[in-house]
């Protein structure tokens, strides 16, 4: 009996950039219905890797098959039209248009009636709510995640390239996920799967290929390996422990009190009267189904919002509410958003450049810039925090996800703020990587820092907080010491059902 060809079939796949090898002699094959893991830390060579595939770049060598014919992707249209689909870790979605015209220019043929729809029908059946309408520079990146994988599944794909798909999903929203993934596998499309949690590939992949610095290490069956040994292939070492130790909060230095604003152009989801405190030595977590008034909560604590109420966000008890970014950053406080291409750095821009979008670093008296000592600082930066990067020159856009995260949380943890606020800490970065963010985060929070953290990660949550929060419809519920929290008790916390939660339910 003849056996069918591989879906798709990579053998001696090189690409090289300058100073960098991003990928070298790559050879990997998927099965139809196949789900395939590609495993590896930060710049192992991963999102270079599946673009290659999509035919957003083209390799220096090596040849791909599809169906067991031979394949030269001219672009991502061609790929498309193969069936080749893709959900970017870095979003590609027009921001000034809306959710339904992002989707619909992705099938022209079709009228937007037609995918407006199927829009909803798959976002019904795959659990992954979004309002049409909405513009996508008003929804949170949870939310904008939801667009980029309705967008690649409504053109029923043969493959489907997966670049951190749970990073900012729920837990319950990423077993629903993993419901439908296994669904398309079962009618034959084969999926290629990024992610850095090794549970989930642990749990849901069929097979797995190991990356680590551009080459192929390990042909793996993930659920023959436990998470350690995963870790090892991928890092070449065990990541460290995290451990939180109970110590006493001190002073309190964040206040907010009845903070309630409209919704906005940028930020589409009301807050309703929220109320929180964090103390110095403390780690306060906010979870949460993304798109229910984090990020603009986040934003009213960071200033980019200037509209919350007199008095409803103190510092150190002064009220900041009316005060921008600059000013309060000279209070001590510290933000790293969840949005690290466009808020968090500039694309265009140098790694050093991009330093000074919240450090002074190099700034003389007369506002001139020493660009030897900041490229100097940047260097130390990529030094201190791993950052896979051959210098302070290169463009942000340049680096992986997992490595710009490491640069900007490591450019306002070497300012020692007094408040640090933080959205998804480790969104799309590797385990190793990980454990080095919140060893960091932990390590400020034991020099008397105060910090407030808004993560989807429950596990990341158990492992650094205090105290916890949970956000749904914009609202905020009542403090949990971490010893009252459990999964259950959060789970329902996010359908807006908590003590004192009033007789409508908050929107999760």
């Amino acid at each position: 009996m003849a056996v069918a060809p591989a879906r798709l079939a990579l053998s001696g796949i090189s690409k090289r950039y300058p100073g960098v090898v991003a990928n070298q002699d790559v050879a990997l094959e998927v099965a139809p219905g196949e789900i395939h893991a590609v495993l590896g830390e930060n710049g192992a060579g991963k999102s270079t890797l599946m673009k290659i595939i999509y035919g957003a770049l083209q390799p220096d060598a090596g040849e791909l098959r599809w169906n067991g014919e031979p394949l030269r992707l001219r672009g991502p249209e061609q790929a498309r039209a193969l069936g080749i689909a893709m959900v970017f870790q870095h979003f590609s979605l027009f921001e000034s248009l809306s959710v339904l015209e992002n989707v619909w220019l992705a099938h022209p043929e079709r009228t937007q009636q037609s995918v407006l729809s199927d829009l909803r029908q798959r976002a019904a059946d795959y659990g992954l709510p979004l309002d049409p309408d909405r513009p996508v520079h008003a929804l949170s990146v949870g939310e904008r995640q939801r667009v980029e994988l309705l967008r690649a599944l409504l053109g029923r794909p043969s493959l489907l390239i997966l670049d951190e798909p749970t990073s900012v999903l729920s837990p319950q929203a990423a077993a629903q996920l993993f419901v439908m993934l296994r669904q398309l596998a079962r009618v034959g499309c084969s999926i290629l799967y990024i992610s850095h949690k090794l549970d989930e590939i642990r749990a849901l992949c069929d097979s797995c290929s190991v990356l680590r610095k551009g080459r192929v290490v390990a042909r793996i069956t993930p659920g023959e390996h436990s998470r350690q040994s995963l870790s090892r292939l991928m890092i070449g070492h065990d990541p460290r422990d995290v451990v939180r130790t109970a110590r006493a909060p001190g002073a309190q230095v964040l206040a907010v009190h009845g903070l309630s604003l409209p919704p906005s152009e940028a930020f589409g989801v009301a807050l309703h009267d929220l109320s929180l405190r964090v103390h110095a030595g403390e780690i306060v977590g906010i979870a949460g189904v993304s798109g229910n008034g984090q990020s603009q909560l986040m934003a009213a604590l960071s200033g980019e919002d200037r509209r919350a109420p007199r008095g409803s966000v103190r510092l150190f008890g002064q009220d900041i509410a009316a005060q921008g970014p600059r000013a309060r950053r000279a209070l001590g406080l510290r933000f790293v958003p969840e949005e690290r291409l466009g808020r968090g750095a500039v694309p265009a821009l140098s790694l050093a450049h991009n330093s000074l979008l919240t450090r002074d670093v190099g700034v003389g008296r007369a506002g001139w810039l020493d660009l030897g000592a900041l490229r100097t600082f940047t260097e130390r930066l990529i030094r201190q925090f791993h950052v896979a990067a051959p210098s302070a020159a290169v463009r942000a856009s340049a680096l992986s996800g997992g490595n710009l995260q490491k640069l900007l949380v490591g450019r306002e943890l070497d300012a020692a703020p007094n408040l640090l606020l933080v959205s998804q800490p480790t969104w799309g970065v590797d385990v190793g990587a990980a454990a080095d963010i919140r060893a960091a985060l932990l390590a400020l929070r034991d020099a008397g820092s105060a910090l407030l953290v808004v993560s989807e990660e429950l596990e990341e949550l158990w492992l650094l907080c205090d105290r916890l929060h949970v956000m749904a419809g914009g609202r905020l519920s009542p403090d949990l010491p971490m010893e009252q929290a459990s999964v259950e008790r959060i789970g329902t916390y996010m359908s807006g059902l908590w003590p004192g939660a009033g007789e409508e339910p908050a929107r999760a």
